[in-house]
């Protein structure tokens, strides 16, 4: 249970030391230190102390405003540290969400921005109807424009909000990913992911998929926070895996082709090669939808069922 401190300046002039004091009195073990604007969203370091905190951990800040270029900024990277199993407090602000008072502070925060965020929606609904009275095309001028300027903005917006969401979940993937990859394919770590996942109690959430996995390392890599080596490419397979994996195939194809009316769901077929005590690839006893899904692409690649029989997840 480490007690994080993160410290920020605006610019190269300015320096952290008496943030750093403040923090290391309050007895702050590891400082990550920024020299950044508040509102610039190319923070690595804030990226980084968020990726390296973990369940117990306290991270600390001397003011909120040395974390956050806004409320509703503050209030996502609070939400992150939550799920995460992470107390805030600011040294300098009545915020601790680890004390009962801090977590009442935190809820009028958080009613304050719900209350300016339906304030924004009311005055841009009221500015489109303007803007189409008079014949105007409402949206982003640059966007309307095609200004590659406003292009690049937009998506940089779109891949930082992606990247923070792939970082608050990263305690739960990458450990798994860091195990595996590169010595096994990247069919085998979903298995092994999925697996994990449907073991660890409370939320369910959705299946990974190898694409959407590979995705996500790729966007911990670009951002410093993961090994570039886990995208190598992994060591050939063996005629014996080959072969298993060629079985496989067959046994799916055949089942999804003999299933009457309806073809089978995903979920189904898993449910049958479990019945018929058939195993993953990766000796998996549980077959995940993901798993069932890529050898039927391969089915479908290989003539074996119809280009147009498409399972359902469920």
């Amino acid at each position: 249970m480490a007690i994080v401190g993160y410290a920020r300046v605006s610019t190269e002039d300015q320096s952290t030391e008496v943030q750093i004091l403040d923090l290391k009195k309050f007895g702050c073990t590891e400082i990550f230190r920024e020299n950044a604007s508040g509102a610039d969203r190319e923070r690595p370091q804030l990226k980084a102390v968020l990726n390296r905190v973990r369940k117990g951990d306290t991270l600390v800040v001397v003011r909120i405003d040395r974390l956050a270029r806004s409320l509703a900024h503050l209030l996502d990277v609070i939400d992150t540290l939550e799920r995460k199993g992470v107390v805030f407090k600011s040294l300098g602000d009545p915020i601790d969400t680890g004390s009962p008072q801090g977590k009442f502070t935190l809820q009028i925060l958080g009613a304050v921005a719900e209350f300016e965020r339906s304030l924004i929606r009311e005055r841009t609904k009221a500015g489109v109807r303007a803007a189409k009275a008079i014949g105007k095309k409402p949206g982003n001028p640059g966007l309307i424009a095609k200004d590659p300027l406003a292009r690049r903005r937009v998506a940089r917006a779109r891949d930082d909000r992606l990247s923070e969401r792939i970082i608050a979940g990263a305690d739960a993937f990458l450990p798994i990913v860091q195990r595996l990859r590169p010595d096994h394919p990247w069919d085998r770590v979903v298995d092994v992911l999925n697996t994990a996942v449907k073991k660890r109690p409370g939320d369910n959430p959705a299946p990974w998929t190898r694409d959407a996995l590979i995705r996500a390392v790729r966007r911990l890599v670009a951002d410093g926070l993961a090994d570039p080596g886990l995208l190598k490419a992994a060591p050939r397979r063996s005629k014996k895996a080959v072969a298993q994996t060629a079985r496989l195939v067959e046994l799916v194809a055949t089942i999804h082709n003999a299933a009457e009316g309806d073809k089978p769901t995903l979920a189904r077929i898993g449910r049958q090669l479990e019945r018929q005590g058939v195993r993953t690839a990766t000796g998996a006893k549980t077959w995940g939808p993901s798993s069932v899904k890529g050898l039927l692409d391969r089915a479908r690649e290989q003539g074996m069922i119809d280009q147009e029989d498409s399972p359902a997840t469920a």
